[in-house]
């Protein structure tokens, strides 16, 4: 996956946990507030891989003098 499509699909996770998390503690659903936050803390992870990939490019392109 790109950097781009890791940031896309964090983001998009981080969302739907924390419409989770608000609708489980709206309705008092333990199981759906703990889902939400999971799928929250996935997204999270997410948006770091590909925070690290253009990090990576970045130093790559550095070393071999590409812009």
């Amino acid at each position: 996956m790109s950097s781009t499509t890791d940031k896309l699909k964090g983001l998009a996770n981080e969302a739907v946990g924390n419409v989770k998390q608000a609708a489980g503690k709206a309705t008092g659903n333990d199981r759906l507030v703990a889902e939400g936050k999971a799928q929250e803390l996935k997204g999270d992870a997410q948006k770091t891989v590909g925070g690290v990939k253009d990090g990576a490019k970045s130093l790559v392109d550095k070393v071999t003098g590409k812009r």
